[in-house]
């Protein structure tokens, strides 16, 4: 966690935040240290009495009771199956919710189920934004993730305050669904910018130059990009153990592949690197860093 972030000054608010992964770990340890009112759940009860004990707050035993009393309920977990378990059913969050709150996925999941869950919620007089983020574990943890919202502009408006807590820059893009499209525009800038780092990183180490200068010179010009800042180096040394895993980027292009026949879209450079990710995959790195691509033109 970033010990000198600055928290802007905003009202305590009780708000409720299920699933403790490498991402909702730190984003409700933010709420926390902000100043909220925190109540946790995590399917792993241990990692949320962990998490208790850093932090302070609350923990629960169902998103239901998590969300009992909470203005404001957010979610970070795996996939669009997972959210509908923490949010639908007798133990499901919006069980726990009163009309007149809040409910921010901050999932990467689909357009689909971000429309579903939002009807689902308006008949309870619930407002849900859908708000996938980018900025990986250390945006999570130094508090400046990007927040991508959908939903009502009114209710992103209301949450808006309390994500600052975690986020450096929030944008709404219209309604329920548009923060999951604009995530997937992300991952999809994200796939062709890191195999083109990583052909250019082979390139350089092949013909003899001396690459750690080579990035160095290169990043104050027309070719830099946060891949070639915080990862080109760890490229060029073989360093792949931390960051955005190849399974978790796997499951977005997945989605973001499902989005593209849907509407149409041509994706070739995608589909090419999600298959290069698979390779990856297969020879066992699914949990190394998005940056291992590099690893196929090194064999």
């Amino acid at each position: 966690m970033k010990k000198d972030k600055v928290y802007p000054p905003v009202a305590s608010q009780k708000v409720a935040f299920i699933g403790l992964g490498t991402m909702g770990s730190p984003m409700a340890g933010h709420l926390a240290l902000a100043g909220h009112d925190v109540c946790v759940y995590n399917r792993t009860t241990e990692k949320a009495q962990r998490w208790v004990d850093t932090f302070g707050g609350r923990m629960a035993l169902t998103p239901a009771e998590a969300a009992q009393g909470a203005l404001v309920v957010f979610a970070c977990v795996g996939n669009d199956d997972d959210l509908r378990s923490v949010v639908l059913g007798d133990h499901g969050a919006f069980r726990g919710m009163s009309a007149g709150t809040f409910f921010v996925d901050h999932t990467t999941a689909s357009a689909s189920v971000a429309r579903e869950l939002s009807a689902k919620a308006r008949e309870q007089g619930i407002q849900f934004v859908d708000a996938p983020v980018s900025g990986g574990q250390s945006g999570a943890e130094n508090g400046c993730l990007t927040v991508m919202c959908g939903g009502d502009d009114t209710a992103f408006e209301r949450v808006k305050p309390v994500m600052t807590a975690y986020a450096d820059a929030t944008t709404y893009f219209g309604a329920s669904g548009s923060g999951q499209l604009a995530k997937m525009v992300n991952q999809i800038c994200i796939a062709g910018c890191v195999q083109g780092l990583a052909e250019a990183v082979a390139f350089g180490k092949n013909a003899g130059l001396d690459m750690a200068k080579v990035i160095d010179a290169l990043s104050s010009g027309a070719a830099s990009s946060w891949q070639m800042i915080n990862r080109g180096k760890t490229m060029d040394q073989g360093k792949f153990d931390f960051g955005f895993a190849v399974d978790w980027m796997r499951k977005d292009l997945g989605i973001v592949k499902d989005e593209a026949k849907r509407n149409g879209s041509e994706i070739p450079v995608t589909t090419l690197v999600d298959e290069y990710y698979e390779e990856i995959q297969r020879a066992g790195g699914g949990r190394l860093d998005t940056s291992s691509l590099i690893i196929r033109l090194n064999s």
